[in-house]
């Protein structure tokens, strides 16, 4: 009985729901010939905890606590980005010390993110010691994390005007220790992977996108600079206190997986210098703006008032957000994470809507894993970097 060799029917497969501790619960029906994949459809929404209503009723301190949820790898950018918008809204300064404590905070985030980004990316493909190597140092920035904040990744940190404590004692000193420590460790990855022959094999030239494809579909951090465009909201929005130190926007023009590898490996490095900066050159001071414990302090408030059962958390928790409009962003490990936000003169938010970088990065993969090989998925799926938290929101 002769079998006919070639057949024509397709095969439908899923991958996933995945595991909650890779990147998340993604599910993708591939469509196969053989091992080519024709046709991938993500399926989303295995997280959804509805974050963006939860904001509209709550007050902003109430609300901190969430927002550690979304993307849970980079916890202080999505409080910074939640502090942020009322901050612009009321016109509220930050002390310079307060400032610094943030960037060291933010900086620090990023380090761990591209971590974790780093070790199940080469799991991914198949090489599992950096997986290892990653948790020994990203250890290390929970523990400096712990210090200072008290939680290891939920850390409620960031308050509308500053930050919640000031830096314990001895904690710069531990941190300029870690920084160089780390950079030891960021030779000892790029000699362990960046040059070996089987690794370049898997990420070379898989998942290219094109500079006028980056911008059209909207992608940003890491997978935008891979692509040969210089675009780093550290440089272009001047938040915080970025401008006052010196380090470089990292970029490749390759677009390939890659690329992607090597802007954030040298994002970390770039990471660690402005962390020492900002160590060496942290200025005295506040370290929240006080005067933002008295908004609307006319009610005198009485035993049983809502304010006065807040009185330890540190802003007035009736601080009322203005009757108005806007869009404030940070530059997060995986791209641009925004927030659109309306006050109504209210303490809750009338509307606050998130713009997640992994959602937005997520959208370009079924069209780059189209005519690959079915173990290209991976690879590209690993280079995009999402968690599943902030695509789900």
């Amino acid at each position: 009985m002769n079998i006919p060799v070639t057949r024509k029917d397709l095969m439908i497969v899923n991958m996933g729901p995945h595991h909650p501790s890779m990147h998340g619960v993604l599910r993708l029906v591939v469509t196969l010939d053989g091992e080519d994949v024709i046709d991938c459809e993500p399926i989303l929404g295995y997280l959804h905890r509805g974050m963006e209503k939860i904001a509209e009723n709550r007050t902003i301190i109430q609300y901190l606590p969430y927002v550690t949820r979304w993307d849970y790898l980079a916890t202080m950018f999505t409080e910074a980005i939640t502090v942020n918008g009322p901050e612009r809204l009321g016109n509220i300064q930050v002390p310079k010390r307060a400032s610094y404590i943030r960037v060291i905070m933010l900086e620090l985030s990023r380090i761990a993110s591209h971590l974790l980004w780093l070790g199940p990316f080469m799991a991914d493909i198949g090489a599992q010691t950096p997986f290892f190597y990653i948790f020994r140092e990203r250890e290390l920035v929970y523990d400096l994390f712990e210090a200072a904040t008290g939680m290891r990744m939920m850390h409620n940190y960031f308050r509308i005007g500053g930050v919640a404590a000031d830096l314990p004692y001895g904690w710069i000193d531990k941190g300029l220790d870690f920084c160089d420590y780390f950079l030891t460790g960021v030779t000892e990855y790029q000699k362990l992977i960046t040059r070996n022959p089987i690794f370049l094999e898997r990420v070379e030239g898989v998942g290219i996108i094109g500079r006028d494809e980056v911008i059209n579909w909207g992608l940003s951090g890491p997978m935008l600079r891979a692509s040969g465009i210089q675009w780093d909201l550290r440089k272009i929005d001047h938040y915080e206190c970025y401008d006052e130190f010196d380090w470089e926007v990292q970029w490749q023009k390759e677009g390939d997986s890659l690329a992607r590898y090597l802007v954030r490996i040298g994002e970390m490095a770039e990471s660690i210098k402005i962390i020492q900066q900002a160590l060496e050159g942290i200025p005295g001071g506040p370290y929240e703006n006080l005067e933002i414990r008295y908004f609307d302090r006319k009610r005198y408030p009485e035993w049983h008032d809502f304010e006065y059962r807040f009185i330890s958390k540190k802003p007035s928790p009736t601080f009322e957000l203005p009757k108005q409009e806007l869009y404030v962003r940070v530059e997060a490990p995986k791209g641009e994470l925004g927030i659109f936000l309306i006050g109504d003169q209210s303490g809750f938010p009338w509307r606050w809507k998130i713009r997640p970088p992994g959602f937005i990065n997520l959208q370009i993969l079924p069209q780059l894993v189209k005519r690959m090989k079915l173990a290209d998925i991976m690879t590209i799926l690993g280079s995009i970097d999402i968690i599943m938290g902030e695509v789900d929101r």
